[in-house]
This record gives structure tokens, C-alpha cells and sequence, in this order.
């Protein structure tokens, strides 16, 4: 049974939060969604998701600081989708480690577009499979 991806939201807009939640369950995955950065964390602590989309601006702990966390520990996909359009703050965000850069106001075609070929470029370099062992039975 395949089971769907599930992505870690976090963005601090109650509008926006919802937003994204819905486009991306439309497009048939599993969202969680928080309203901080630290929240965020907490769950990817106990339970890591396939993919993660942080705001920047936001209270507590900023998308930039977690997205940097995040990578320390894990190679999850990390989508930046945030009103700071800059490109200072893309290279910034790519510097940290997020694998993609969105600004606001965004497409919700264009983040699903983004979504899949992000999902799509991790299954085929391998990165999603399941480990292989020498226990093959047979």
C-alpha cells in the first residue's frame, strides 16, 4: 500500500496556513500545518515528514533559522515560500540548505508544479527508496 506524502506547513497567516493546506490535500497529500516554526520543529522531532514549507517571517524561531536546523539533521525537501522577495533572501534561503524558493503572493499551481518535481527528483536520484538489504530471501 502507498501511503501518502505528508508535508509540514508553518506560516504564521492564518489565511495563508489554510491556503496552502488545502491546495497541496487537493493535490492528494497529507498536510500538517503550524503555526510557528517551533511547532514545526517539535513534530519533525517525533515524527519527520516527506517534505516541509516554511514561511520566513515569522514569531519565535524564522523560517531561515529552521530551515538551517532542519538540515543539520535531516535531507528532507524544504520549500521557502515566503513575502520576502529579495535576492539576498533567495540566496540565502538556497545557502541554508531549502531546495526551493517561492515568493508571495504565490501560484498554487506553481507550488504543487514545485511540489511534484521536487518529490518527483528525489524518487529518481534514489533518495526516497526504500534501503535495500542482503537479506534477500529467495
Amino acid at each position: 500500500m502507498d501511503d501518502k506524502k505528508v508535508i509540514y506547513i508553518a506560516d504564521d497567516e492564518d489565511n495563508i496556513r489554510v491556503a496552502i493546506k488545502t491546495f497541496l490535500e487537493s493535490a492528494g497529500y497529507e498536510v500538517k500545518d503550524f503555526i510557528t516554526g517551533d511547532l514545526l520543529m517539535e513534530a519533525f522531532a517525533e515524527k519527520p515528514s516527506d517534505m516541509v514549507v516554511l514561511d520566513v517571517m515569522m514569531p519565535g524561531t524564522n523560517g531561515f533559522v529552521v530551515c538551517k536546523e532542519l538540515r543539520k539533521k535531516s535531507s528532507v525537501p524544504i520549500i521557502m515560500l515566503t513575502a520576502r522577495d529579495s535576492d539576498l533572501d533567495y540566496a540565502t534561503g538556497i545557502d541554508l540548505g531549502s531546495d526551493d524558493y517561492l515568493t508571495k503572493p504565490f501560484s498554487p499551481m506553481a507550488l504543487i508544479k514545485r511540489v511534484k518535481e521536487i518529490f518527483d527528483s528525489k524518487a529518481v536520484s534514489g533518495n526516497n527508496l526504500p534501503e535495500t538489504t542482503a537479506q534477500e530471501e529467495g
